[in-house]
């Protein structure tokens, strides 16, 4: 496994910029470039909103609620709230513990 930094010419919206990338991250960056590309320029399309600027900020809001959809999906599977039964299960762990110090005093 390398850390080697490099430096990688990525173009978003027909601007390139050069960025320091792990040479083990060139993959997953590579997809991220595409991935804002393709978001800035849909929104670029629909022509309501003019600057880059603006353009980069309606597409960061819109990745984040994905990207925050999806977490909230992962924290609940099929209905069923994990994080909830995370927390009932450390709370009764916390009860028996509690209940069962007297206990090791006996032995």
């Amino acid at each position: 496994m390398s850390d080697k930094i490099g430096a990688l010419d990525i173009t978003i919206m027909g601007r390139t910029y050069k960025v320091a990338c792990a040479d083990e991250e060139r993959e997953s960056l590579l997809q991220a470039v595409a991935y804002l590309d393709q978001k800035m320029n849909e929104i670029k399309a629909t022509g309501r909103i003019g600057s880059a600027e603006r353009i980069a900020v309606m597409a960061a809001l819109n990745i984040t609620h994905e990207l925050l959809t999806l977490q909230a999906a992962q924290t609940s599977v099929n209905g069923f709230d994990i994080e909830g039964v995370k927390r009932r299960i450390a709370s009764m762990r916390a009860a028996l513990d509690e209940a069962l110090a007297p206990q090791e005093n006996l032995f």
